[in-house]
């Protein structure tokens, strides 16, 4: 509407806005689409890292993901791997499904958070997400070269039976 009405700039200053507050990737596209040659890889860089610092890590994870900038959610990943909420499992499958590939230990952070929220809450309508989770850590441990910090995945198992050991129903079908 600003556009059709001559305001650029006001309309620049909105999708720049509207990035800022939704991390939106349409409003973004729209921003950058709009800027001088060059400026726009500037610019880009400026979001990202901005999206990269974005005090919710969930919004910055599918911003990343969907952008896509794989490395930037991989790097948030494991940086704020302590702040991923596992509840989230609508951001984090679809994130761990695109991460696996290149990024297997922020997969596997996000597919553990999922897994530890379920079982925590005791939220047994999830356990079968979570075992099947737990089953494609397996499969990604093998590829993970650095865990730094991290548990491997036999630790996080053992953890998880020591915790968890009563809750038969998910054991059945991580199996």
């Amino acid at each position: 509407m600003l556009e059709a009405l001559g305001r650029s700039d006001e309309a620049q200053a909105e999708r720049w806005s509207c990035f800022e507050r939704f991390l939106s990737v349409r409003h973004l596209r729209g921003y950058l689409k709009r800027l001088p040659d060059f400026d726009d890889f500037e610019a880009e860089q400026r979001a990202l890292g901005d999206v990269e610092r974005h005090g919710n890590l969930l919004l910055a994870i599918r911003f990343l993901v969907l952008w896509p900038a794989l490395d930037r959610a991989a790097k948030i990943t494991v940086e704020r791997a302590g702040n991923l909420d596992g509840n989230y499992y609508e951001i984090l499958t679809p994130a761990s499904e695109a991460l696996a590939a290149k990024y297997p230990l922020a997969a596997t952070l996000m597919l553990r958070a999922m897994i530890d929220f379920a079982l925590a809450k005791n939220r047994s309508s999830r356990f079968g997400h979570a075992a099947r989770h737990l089953r494609t850590c397996a499969a990604l441990a093998p590829v993970i070269a650095e865990w730094g910090p991290f548990e491997t995945h036999d630790a996080y198992v053992a953890r998880l039976r020591r915790e968890h050991g009563r809750k038969t129903s998910f054991w059945a079908t991580a199996a």
